[in-house]
Formats: C-alpha cells, sequence, structure tokens
C-alpha cells in the first residue's frame, strides 16, 4: 500500500465539489461533517478528498493549516480502509465543524470511525442494488 496523497486522490474540480455538496449524502461525526458521493464513471477508480476548515470557527489561518495538515496526515496513514470498486469514483468531503484544536490522535481515531463507516455505507448500497 503506497501511502502518499497525490493531487488525483484530492478532490479540487469545481464542478465535482459543487455536485457533492449538492447530491451527496452527509453524516456527523464530531468534530467533522462528512459528506459522500459516489458516481459512476468509466475514465477512474478514484477515492477523492476534500479537506476543509472552517474561517468562522477556526480564526487564525496557522491553526487552519495545522488541523487540515492533521487531517490529510491521518487521512493518509489510513486510507487504506477504503476500497474503489471498478469503474466507481467516490468524492468524500472532511469538513472540520470544531472550534477548537483537536489533537493528532482524536482526528487519526475519528477518521479511522469515518472511513470505517463510509466503507459500510458503499457496501450496504451495493447489496440494496
Amino acid at each position: 500500500m503506497k501511502y502518499g496523497l497525490k493531487k488525483n486522490e484530492r478532490l479540487h474540480s469545481q464542478k465535482l465539489i459543487k455536485e457533492l455538496f449538492d447530491k451527496g449524502s452527509s453524516f456527523f461525526l464530531y468534530p467533522f461533517k462528512v459528506m459522500v458521493l459516489e458516481n459512476d464513471s468509466d475514465d477512474s477508480e478514484t477515492i477523492q478528498v476534500l479537506f476543509s476548515v472552517s474561517k468562522k470557527k477556526i480564526k487564525k489561518a496557522v491553526h487552519r493549516n495545522l488541523i487540515k495538515r492533521r487531517m490529510k496526515e491521518a487521512y493518509r496513514l489510513n486510507k487504506d480502509i477504503l476500497t474503489a470498486p471498478q469503474g466507481i469514483n467516490k468524492s468524500i468531503a472532511l469538513i472540520y465543524v470544531s472550534s477548537e484544536i483537536s489533537t493528532f490522535e482524536v482526528i487519526q481515531n475519528k477518521i479511522c470511525k469515518i472511513l470505517s463507516k463510509v466503507e459500510e455505507l458503499s457496501k450496504s448500497r451495493k447489496t440494496d442494488s
């Protein structure tokens, strides 16, 4: 398992971000709000992730960047929990909603739980289809 977080794994397309927020399903696991959207696509089988920290909640850019770095590192180390089936493009938004700065251990624990829940949801959708 490669532990990098390449550009094609990060969600940066404005079109896909808008579609994720319009059509995606969401759930809340404090301190994160998670949005997930699965698309059937022929071109790639990637899982793309968006990391966001509210400027309203965390005022200083230094602290917002610190939290985003911790989120990216926790995701990078635990992304093997998720699997992308052939022909499915999965978009995930991890939105940090707390006004306190969490430690890396707390963030990593929550992101592991989030990834497990996203995987369960995608498996339950496959069995329903």
